[in-house]
């Protein structure tokens, strides 16, 4: 059985966990898009952990964790936190790296901060990871794939000219940097192929494998539909497509292979970086959420920039499902909101004197008003629970809500950061 695990709004929904439990009964799991630039926390027997490139089920002994093809691969940082999980106590995780994903590489991040920089007051709000100047190069066709590393040298170091040639263009008339030298680069990838030699793994022929085997597989994504670059809030988007159908390319399976495609959504809003967002709380009202949320306050697991928070937004919750194909829902961060005397829901957004229920793009996003509806709140701690019935009522109308705005059902509620801390609905 082939299962996605991705985000239904802006990314930052709890997918960690959800993919380190669901883990454990699993065979094979798949980072199959983005990079270094978020992070999925995971707290479990051998602490808390911010993983940023590595697939969420590196914890198991018995788990094969594969960067798919369509990752930004950043070799030295895959190396340095595979060597940093070893000497917090975690045994040595079995990672595989797709001979077909492509590198990220220096002057990627370079470019990032450079155009940042440029643009100023009307920058996107990159966490300068270099992952939009990865994936432009991919598509324009110079980038370098792992497979390149181990291919004829005469090839890579042609190739390391032609590239050096264009990129110096902007570096000298447009960034005024340094340019880059052409036998530097080809020296690094060197390196980069001595680094990497011990997890390149013929992406195709392994995944054909396991689907002939019936290996139990998890496709994670990265962020969320909202910052998929066709279906999100465009430009405020990330560089790779964020819905579960791509993670049958970047694992190099057939697209019908993927049985069940799980949302995780959270039970309010929020979201780092620039871009349309119309249930945003402010002040102080957006502090004490902000203190109280995820396991430990809202801040962003790779960047520590605090995260924008806001009301739970039904709109662009049960757009994301849909675009997603979502099968099941996960309800995650319930716990937090014990101490809200009431809590809103975002059922519908205003825009020109018309309530809208499906979710606009982006020029209407921005002219939006919230159309709340208000629930009483539980007031109570819930975390410890394990059973649906055991909520508090007001608690379980505010799932139950929520399950109706969605469209699709709520299987499973998470009260707590940690592992086990699950309510299953069905």
């Amino acid at each position: 059985m082939v299962r996605a695990i991705v985000g239904a709004c802006w990314g930052d929904e709890g997918k960690g966990k959800i993919t380190d439990m669901l883990a454990e009964q699993s065979d094979i799991i798949i980072r199959f898009q983005g990079g270094s630039n978020a992070g999925h926390t995971i707290i479990n027997d051998y602490g808390r952990f911010a993983l940023h490139l590595l697939p969420s089920g590196v914890f198991y002994g018995h788990t094969v964790n594969v960067i798919g093809s369509g990752v930004a691969l950043n070799i030295p940082f895959l190396v340095r936190e595979i060597e940093s999980l070893v000497s917090q106590g975690v045994p040595a995780p079995k990672v595989l790296v797709s001979d077909r994903a492509q590198i990220l590489m220096p002057y990627h991040i370079d470019f990032d901060k450079y155009e940042e920089e440029r643009l100023a007051g009307r920058s996107f709000g990159s966490t300068q990871s270099g992952i939009a100047p990865f994936y432009s190069d991919k598509y324009a066709k110079i980038g370098f794939q792992v497979s390149e590393l181990f291919g004829p040298e005469d090839e890579l170091r042609e190739k390391c000219f032609r590239v050096a040639t264009l990129k110096n263009v902007m570096l000298k008339h447009l960034y005024q940097r340094p340019e880059l030298d052409p036998e530097d680069l080809f020296r690094l990838l060197g390196e980069y192929r001595e680094m990497v030699r011990p997890y390149v793994v013929d992406i195709h022929a392994f995944m054909h494998e396991a689907l002939e085997q019936k290996k139990t597989i998890l496709l994670e994504g990265q962020l969320g539909s909202l910052k998929d670059p066709d279906n999100g809030i465009y430009p405020m988007v990330t560089s790779s497509s964020t819905l579960a159908g791509y993670g049958a390319i970047s694992a190099g399976i057939p697209p019908y292979e993927i049985s069940d495609v799980i949302c995780v959504v959270k039970a309010y809003s929020s979201a780092v970086g620039a871009g349309a967002f119309v249930s945003e709380l402010f002040g102080d009202e957006a502090e004490e959420l902000r203190k109280r949320g995820g396991d430990k306050g809202e801040y962003g697991a790779t960047t520590g920039r605090p995260r924008r928070v806001g009301w739970f937004d039904a709109v662009a919750s049960r757009y994301g499902c849909r675009v997603q194909g979502a099968t099941e829902a996960v309800l995650t961060v319930l716990d937090p909101l014990g101490y809200l005397d009431e809590l809103k829901i975002c059922v519908g957004y205003e825009v020109d004197g018309e309530i809208l229920r499906d979710f606009p793009v982006t020029y209407k996003l921005d002219r939006a008003k919230p159309v709340y509806k208000t629930m009483k709140g539980w007031k109570c701690d819930i975390r410890g629970i394990t059973k649906y019935e055991d909520l508090p009522a007001e608690c379980r109308a505010y799932i139950e809500e929520i399950e109706k705005e969605l469209e699709v059902p709520v299987t499973m509620v998470s009260n707590g950061p940690e592992r086990h801390e699950i309510i299953r609905r069905r």
